[in-house]
């Protein structure tokens, strides 16, 4: 899942390569990605586009007419720049592939948003104020502006799990899976300890990994030039998440994993729970 890292680098790609340029269509290929009716998409038609922000794991995209075009990747959505398209001669087909919508510009490039896999929640809207979107809305703090007084007054009343915790966007908007068990082992905290537990000085390397964690993964993604880097570039700084079975690169303790439903957690024993190895959830409703 694109996080704020990879959000932020494609919102400043597309920002680049929309300079200048006007929007002359968009086709919408999947039948349940748009959740918007009013405005419709035609009214993004002929509007130059001012700018490409972000907002949690959302991407927004302004135009000077006034509608935003505001894009949530969700798992498996990404975001291709085309310096053009193939000449077609027949549409393109809805519900056919991964293809979910594309965004041409007036100088014949655009971009296509896609969706791997079967389960599909890539969402795009069409607003004329990104807080109508109610994912937008319900946004919590950036992780990377919070001030260790403000992440405590979070902590402090949050009898959650520090893993749900950092993930609630309605608390702090756009870490995901993956950035949350590397910031835990970054501030060597089980996953599994509630936040209003953390003492002050828990708190404080908890305020430290965020800011480094998400900070040195953004720099990274600035640094790309290309979307299709990104993905590799995230995965090969990744110290536990999706390293289950491999050595800590702190301690040399293997990485375990604890699996759910649709999700699972990386974590070092050695660095963030004592040395416990914490129950996988699967394994322990097959041995009830």
């Amino acid at each position: 899942m694109p996080e704020l890292p990879e959000v932020e680098a494609l919102a400043q790609l597309m920002a680049a390569a929309c300079a200048g340029r006007s929007i002359s269509q968009v086709d919408v290929l999947s039948f349940q990605v748009l959740k918007t009716f009013d405005p419709p998409v035609s009214a993004l038609y002929g509007q130059a586009v001012s700018g490409v922000g972000r907002h949690g794991k959302f991407l927004d995209l302004t135009t000077e007419g006034g509608p935003h075009l505001v894009l949530h990747l969700a798992r498996a959505g990404w975001v291709r720049h085309h310096a053009s398209f193939p000449v077609r001669s027949a549409p393109l087909k809805a519900g056919k592939g991964p293809l979910a919508l594309r965004l041409h510009l007036d100088d014949g490039s655009g971009f296509d948003i896609t969706e791997q896999g079967t389960t599909k929640r890539l969402a795009a809207y069409v607003v004329t104020d990104p807080q109508l979107v109610p994912g937008v809305a319900k946004l919590g703090a950036d992780p990377l502006a919070v001030t260790p007084e403000q992440l405590a007054a979070l902590a402090s009343p949050a009898r959650r799990r520090l893993k749900t915790f950092l993930t609630d966007q309605g608390t702090l908007a756009g870490i995901g899976n993956a950035y949350s068990d590397e910031i835990l082992h970054a501030a060597r905290l089980s996953p599994y300890a509630l936040a209003s537990s953390l003492t002050p000085e828990q708190l404080a390397g908890l305020h430290t990994a965020i800011r480094e964690v998400l900070g040195a993964a953004l720099d990274r993604a600035r640094a790309s030039t290309a979307a299709d880097t990104l993905k590799s570039d995230k995965k090969s700084h990744l110290a536990v998440h999706g390293r289950e079975g491999l050595p800590c690169p702190r301690c040399g303790d293997t990485v375990r994993s604890v699996n759910f439903a649709d999700s699972s957690l990386q974590y070092c024993p050695t660095c963030q729970t004592g040395g416990r190895t914490l129950a996988d959830r699967r394994l322990s409703r097959l041995l009830k």
